[in-house]
């Protein structure tokens, strides 16, 4: 399948764009390499030409090496050609360095930037793996300061502060982490929308992709991304090939859980779903049953409980706002019909949107009702939280901070209100997210328990020897390719 839109969405708005590469010895050359791809993804939607957008990139790492100036290439083919011919430098760190080139060289008009007195936007992007061996503080701030506007990346270990003190204000749309090189191409429609308010079509959320959208400067595809599935004739849809998987297993557990009942306590309550690649489209279904094990514990009516729901990935998508719905069962049926997102994690930016809009009058927010939000997370957020996260427990919104797999704990505490332990839970993988499912209830309702608890110890271990059964007897009829045991824990 493939839908045709018009091409170089950045045309009309004319760039100076630097980019500045981290090329130290951490990079490992198989990084070194996607950082290339990632590249010529930003290129992609760029209008390169002597008159539209000039284009300029510097690598460093003991010392800075121009690979080319803005005046350098006049077509974007000659640029992805030199992109792809760069070799690692492999040694130091010096980003300071690299950053006042950028300042003293590369954006002057001997290397091809026009006059300021044209007002081109002058970009740099800085892309960091590590910690600097030199001061930034300084050299950044004079930077800003002379007109460049400097988007500021970090990939794994990078101490967010530092990215901070490099990146222009607001720090939300300027300064991004991602956990490794692989996530960092998750970035790449942001920036498409920041630079040129392009347009991600798989955000647009129709295109009916049942696992992944994969978006590109004119188009998007869809693939399946669950073991064992490939898409149908219609391009969209995924049919399994015959493996099945312990997410599925492990979902009819959570479905055998009891719910508790919260009859008292009105509220208007949002939650804030990371849609983002790391998630992945089974453990998306998951958190689906989380929300909707939430709400089926909750009083929803026109008088009582009202409901509202954000996505986030690169970009925030509202499902549906407060009082939409009046009742768990409309709900339960709007959650089930979400489109997974499948891209970045912008958890600050999500925050923003749940703090601005979410809780206005507009989208259905009542005065002197409290206000709470649920938060969920599976990693680290690629922007900032602290502020707005601050701003909303400032505003009287009680926030839940739930975390999962690699979430970071010093950022689901900057999100949740205090004290951390009523208001922050954590668990290791989505297996345990039964356990977070019923704190959470004790913590917002007064529980009524099931005199039929599906989830005692005895029920949930006979549970685990029928799924281990019919897994051994998938194995041996070649249904299942390689032997799983299934633990609960």
């Amino acid at each position: 399948m493939s839908v045709s839109f018009p091409r170089d969405l950045c045309k009309g708005k004319p760039l100076d764009f630097v980019f500045i590469i981290d090329s130290s010895r951490s990079v490992r050359p198989s990084d070194y390499e996607k950082v290339k791809i990632f590249i010529t993804n930003i290129l992609a939607f760029l209008d390169v030409g002597p008159e539209a957008t000039r284009v300029g990139l510097l690598q460093y790492g003991s010392v800075v090496q121009n690979e080319f100036s803005l005046n350098t290439y006049s077509s974007k083919a000659d640029v992805e050609r030199a992109v792809k011919a760069m070799d690692h430098l492999a040694t130091g760190t010096m980003t300071g360095l690299a950053i006042q080139y950028t300042m003293e060289t590369a954006f002057t008009e001997p290397e091809g930037a026009r006059p300021a007195d044209l007002h081109i936007p002058r970009i740099a992007m800085i892309i960091t793996d590590g910690r600097p061996q030199d001061t930034v503080e300084e050299v950044a701030a004079q930077a800003r300061q002379a007109g460049i506007q400097i988007f500021a990346i970090g990939v794994g270990r990078v101490d967010m502060n530092t990215l901070r003190v490099i990146g222009s204000e607001p720090h939300s749309e300027h300064v991004y982490l991602v956990a490794n090189f692989s996530q960092i191409e998750t970035l790449t429609s942001v920036f498409q929308s920041n630079l040129c308010g392009g347009i991600d079509y798989c955000d647009l959320g129709n295109h009916g992709c049942q696992h992944d959208c994969v978006s590109s400067p004119e188009s998007y595809v869809c693939r399946c991304t669950r073991e064992g599935y490939k898409l149908r004739p219609d391009h969209r849809t995924c049919q399994s090939n015959g493996r099945v998987g312990c997410w599925e297993c492990l979902s009819e557990w959570i479905k055998k859980c009891p719910q508790a009942v919260c009859g008292d306590g009105v509220m208007d309550l949002v939650f804030v779903i990371d849609g983002s690649k790391s998630l992945g489209p089974a453990n998306f279904e998951l958190v689906k049953q989380f929300v909707n094990g939430i709400v089926d514990s909750l009083d929803v009516s026109g008088t009582g409980t009202h409901v509202g729901l954000l996505q986030y990935s690169s970009k925030v998508r509202t499902e549906f706002i407060l009082g939409q719905y009046t009742s768990g069962r409309d709900i339960n049926r709007a959650v089930l019909q979400m489109q997974y997102m499948g891209r970045g994690s912008m958890t600050g930016a999500a925050l923003r949107h749940m703090f601005e809009y979410s809780f206005s009058a507009k989208e259905g927010a009542r005065p002197d009702i409290p206000r709470v939000s649920i938060v969920f997370t599976d990693g680290r957020s690629q922007d900032d939280v602290s502020k707005w996260a601050s701003k909303a427990k400032d505003a009287g919104i009680t926030i839940y901070a739930l975390g999962v797999g690699k979430a970071i704990e010093e950022e689901l505490r900057e999100i949740a209100s205090e004290p951390d332990d009523k208001h922050l839970y954590y668990a290791e993988d989505f297996s345990n997210m039964g356990e977070i499912t019923d704190k959470l209830k004790s913590r917002m309702c007064k529980e009524k328990p099931s005199p039929q608890d599906m989830c005692k110890c005895e029920n949930v271990m006979l549970f685990q020897r029928q799924v281990n059964e019919q897994l051994r007897r998938l194995t041996q009829n070649n249904i299942l390719y390689s032997p799983v045991v299934v633990y609960i824990l």
